[in-house]
């Protein structure tokens, strides 16, 4: 008899095991294979085709700014800027997510102790026939449940699970990338702030100087009133610039502030004329975008979370195979709890196949394909834009290296003019209209070079972000 209720065990078990393997031949869960994506030569648009894997972005920050002070503000924004400190926030959160995907695997079991008291009804079915009506029981179960991973939905979860967290890894990068960068530009923009008020300062001397002069060549008879009057104008214009300056330094270092985490106040700083980035501008193979830019490793985590969701909706509609399990501790009198005698246990093994849920399984589903179409189309389209900024930043560096030689130039010629409109108008030779014009292109000239340092130094930093840069 013991021989045939174990054989009876066994053929039932052999049949589940079957039935499982039968049914897990429509359908085992998928692994991620990266899609095709748009990266070729191309991608940067220019002549000068990067053949070497290696990248600017390699380059740490600490490497490529020199400034001390800049290095300074950038290490107190890495440690105080609220945006940084939200990301390891969200980082720290989506970590727990993933421990709890690795859980997945394991049996869920609690365990309770409990204590029941039963009045029975005289009229009922048992205390009509009972003299002690009252009873009391006492018991302590331990209850277990485990799903078999028969389709990978388990081990799907864990890596969605993981893939979210890593997305929040990439997330912190792409903050702390564009920190840094916004940092560093904002530095440089107060540097060239400075040096437009030291050039700005130094005009409205010598146009102080001017008026002098001015009003001699008038006693002289050299001059009109309206000369006299020109250049007092030029004077107040160049006051007016002064201010402009002053009111653009003064939001700029709260800026910086911000970006520092930290509240308004003055900035040291060095000058403009001592920033350097030497180093050599590298792209690397574009390829390497995948590997260096935050935004596209969010994009693709986000691809590969959506997938493995996908395998774990459509898991789903296949049937789970479920164990169940109770055991413990059950007596009627308190001081027998604890006695062999009350032992107790129970197991269950179940296989169930959804049927009919108002079509909520299938919905989740499609609407699952839907959401992984959706991101890889947007993983697509994050790289090309990263392509396309890589392309625009190594085009204005190109460019801006360029145009300062004509710049410069440029104040070099206007320099002499205004040199020679002044001398010239002493000797009669010019009027004042000739000078005053060649004041305000020199100003203007001289500002213009500023700007330009400065937008080399920003075409720099901004292609060492587009690369990738910084997070390192």
């Amino acid at each position: 008899m013991k021989i045939n209720i174990k054989h009876r065990n066994f053929s039932k078990g052999a049949l589940i095991l079957v039935v499982v393997l039968t049914l897990q031949s429509c359908f085992v869960a998928q692994d991620y294979v990266r899609p095709e994506l748009p990266v070729s030569e191309t991608l940067y648009r220019t002549d000068n085709l990067p053949t070497d894997s290696l990248s600017i972005a390699d380059v740490s920050w600490k490497t490529l700014f020199t400034d001390q002070y800049l290095q300074q503000y950038i290490e107190e924004g890495l440690q105080n800027n609220i945006d940084i400190r939200i990301a390891i926030q969200q980082m720290i959160a989506a970590e727990a997510y993933a421990k709890q995907g690795k859980a997945g695997y394991l049996p869920s079991v609690n365990v309770g102790t409990n204590w029941t008291h039963q009045e029975l009804s005289k009229n009922s079915q048992f205390g009509a026939f009972l003299s002690n009506r009252s009873t009391d029981q006492f018991d302590i179960t331990a209850n277990l449940s485990w799903e078999a991973d028969i389709w990978g939905k388990i081990r799907s979860s864990k890596r969605a699970t993981q893939a979210a967290y890593l997305q929040s890894v990439a997330g912190h990068q792409l903050v702390k990338t564009q920190l840094i960068s916004s940092i560093a530009n904002t530095y440089y923009n107060l540097l060239a702030l400075d040096a437009q008020l030291e050039i700005t300062k130094q005009t409205i001397t010598n146009r102080e100087s001017s008026i002098e002069t001015i009003k001699y060549l008038k006693d002289a008879g050299q001059v009109t009133q309206v000369a006299v009057d020109q250049n007092i104008a030029q004077y107040n214009s160049a006051k007016a610039l002064q201010v402009d300056i002053e009111t653009a330094i003064f939001k700029t270092e709260n800026t910086l502030s911000i970006l520092l985490g930290k509240s308004a106040q003055h900035f040291e700083r060095n000058s403009l004329d001592i920033q350097k980035l030497e180093q050599d501008i590298k792209l690397g193979i574009p390829t390497t975008l995948l590997s260096n830019r935050p935004d596209v490793m969010f994009a693709e985590y986000s691809l590969i979370q959506s997938f493995e969701l996908t395998n774990v909706a459509k898991s789903n509609l296949y049937p789970s195979l479920k164990l169940t399990a109770s055991g413990g501790l059950q007596s009627l009198e308190l001081d027998k709890l604890f006695s062999a005698s009350s032992l107790f246990a129970t197991i269950v093994g179940g296989l169930t196949q959804p049927l009919f849920n108002q079509r909520k399984l299938k919905t989740q589903k499609e609407v699952a394909i839907t959401q992984q179409e959706q991101a890889l189309l947007l993983f697509k389209k994050t790289l090309l834009i990263a392509g396309n900024e890589v392309s625009n930043a190594l085009f204005s560096y190109e460019s801006e290296t360029k145009k300062i030689e004509f710049i410069k130039n440029e104040v070099e010629a206007l320099r002499a003019a205004e040199t020679n409109s002044e001398e010239l108008l002493k000797s009669g030779y010019a009027n004042y209209l000739d000078l005053l014009t060649a004041r305000q292109s020199a100003l203007k000239a001289e500002l213009n070079i500023i700007d330009s340092k400065l937008q080399q130094l920003v075409t720099i930093v901004d292609l060492y972000e587009a690369l990738g840069g910084g997070w390192r």
